[in-house]
């Protein structure tokens, strides 16, 4: 049978959630604590309960969304194959691409940015994917260039991606963005 959680903890959990998706949605100054509550179906009370303050809160949805992120990349390239084959799968994952991307968002919240503890995981989580997706090009047995530039430009070009396809509301754009860093991969030897 399957362990019921605590109300506290589903109240917690619904706060978490609802601070991810408004945060998403509007960014840190736009996210309230009064809607997080209304989204949530927390009152004022639960949320002090289990955070001292919107920074908190904020963080614990940051740290979420950054963990979401890593499983997704990290299980796309993990996956079988050859290293090119591997990134190319995980850049060409489906998507909410006019969306944009929740950890990359935050980058344009000037909030976030100059909070140095709201900005530390979103921080740490460009470093990681860097870091991860570099790992993946160094395993090829000819790399025709530095693992590390690759990966950079391979993340600036996803999070390029998003900007244009956000800013023409067209998800060609990113797909393009995307042919187009693959293509660049191959023709290195990848």
């Amino acid at each position: 049978m399957p362990r019921q959680s605590s109300p506290e903890a589903s109240a917690r959990e619904r706060l978490i959630e609802s601070a991810r998706a408004l945060l998403w949605e509007r960014g840190y100054v736009g996210t309230s604590p009064k809607a997080i509550q209304q989204r949530a179906g927390a009152g004022q009370g639960s949320m002090y309960h289990h955070f001292p303050g919107k920074q908190a809160l904020a963080l614990a949805a940051i740290r979420r969304t950054a963990d979401a992120l890593r499983a997704a990349a990290d299980e796309a390239l993990s996956a079988p194959g050859a290293p090119a084959e591997r990134v190319a799968g995980y850049l060409r994952r489906e998507r909410d691409v006019l969306r944009g991307c929740p950890i990359g968002r935050l980058t344009q919240d000037p909030d976030v940015m100059a909070d140095p503890v709201l900005r530390a995981p979103v921080e740490e989580t460009f470093a990681w994917l860097r870091e991860r997706v570099a790992a993946v090009l160094a395993e090829d047995p000819r790399p025709a260039a530095e693992p590390a530039a690759l990966a950079a430009a391979v993340v600036a070009v996803l999070q390029g991606g998003y900007v244009l396809a956000r800013a023409a509301d067209d998800s060609r754009s990113f797909d393009l963005a995307i042919s187009g860093i693959l293509s660049l991969l191959e023709g290195s030897g990848r």
